[in-house]
């Protein structure tokens, strides 16, 4: 398996800004992301709020969400997920779904059965820090989605969410100078934002008309990064992308320097840990 197509794993990229992985870990996670694989259409549900989970989705292309839907029909967007994110880590845990995971656009993911998830994590020392840490800046960016609705304007809302998610996809490798693909649509946004489409599309001319933005179909471009961040309040900080788990880098004979243990290599998995078991009806 070559270099190229274990870094294509978008997970791996986002979990080596906490610490760099070993070839091992990577090979591990490359296993994973292709050994059960399903595609999605745009607007096909994932799972409902109710339902039983069975597997750990890993999002490897397009854009997903997360959203909780009233009785009446109303919707609100609580997470966008992204190539790279995981759909509910330790989901296995829940009887049942509280909340639904969608497709935005066509979407592939990744299926972990709870065997090979439990696999991947007992050994693999370094992916499971890595992936507390996954979990840790899921949090934070849902305290950081309850303070933009509850106390920043219009524009500091759309052009905060427009800021991270710019630096999440930029993060894994996925925009190109100042621009990333934006295949959302202002509904979206204002499920997201607790705003109205109407003041959605006003508040995306105001950012137009500052020179803070450009979209131009489906891309996204934004000029200068730093005036968008300052008009929108914006400090990157919940993030964590600094490296944060540098003294475990698989580079570095520290806590994890010790040889990988017997039988647990990306060698050795178990391939019917990965089969698919189909779904009950």
């Amino acid at each position: 398996m070559g270099a190229n197509a274990v870094m294509s794993n978008p997970l791996v990229r986002k979990l080596e800004q906490f610490a760099h992985l070993s070839a091992e870990d990577r090979g591990f996670l490359e296993h994973a992301a292709t050994t059960q694989v399903r595609r999605y259409g745009s607007g096909e549900d994932i799972i409902l709020e109710g339902e039983a989970p069975r597997e750990v989705n890993l999002v490897l292309s397009g854009w997903g969400c997360r959203y909780r839907q009233l009785e009446d029909g109303r919707r609100q967007i609580v997470a966008f997920l992204l190539p790279g994110d995981l759909c509910d880590l330790n989901i296995f845990i829940l009887r049942a779904m509280d909340h639904s995971v969608c497709a935005l656009t066509p979407l592939t993911v990744a299926q972990l059965p709870r065997e090979a998830f439990e696999e991947l994590t007992a050994g693999h020392p370094r992916i499971t820090e890595a992936l507390w840490w996954e979990a840790l800046v899921n949090a934070a960016i849902q305290r950081e989605w309850t303070v933009n609705i509850g106390q920043r304007n219009a524009l500091e809302r759309v052009g905060h969410l427009l800021c991270e998610l710019f630096v999440r996809l930029q993060s894994t490798g996925l925009s190109v100078d100042n621009g990333c693909d934006f295949p959302i649509t202002q509904s979206d946004l204002a499920a997201a934002t607790g705003l109205s489409v109407v003041h959605v599309n006003r508040t995306l001319q105001e950012l137009r008309h500052s020179g803070l933005i450009a979209l131009h179909g489906k891309h996204l471009t934004i000029p200068d990064l730093p005036a968008l961040m300052r008009a929108s309040l914006f400090n990157p900080n919940y993030l964590h992308l600094d490296h944060v788990g540098r003294d475990l880098d698989a580079a570095e004979q520290g806590r994890f320097g010790a040889p990988p243990l017997p039988g647990r290599g990306w060698t050795s998995v178990r391939p019917e840990l990965f089969r698919d078991r189909g779904r009950s009806p």
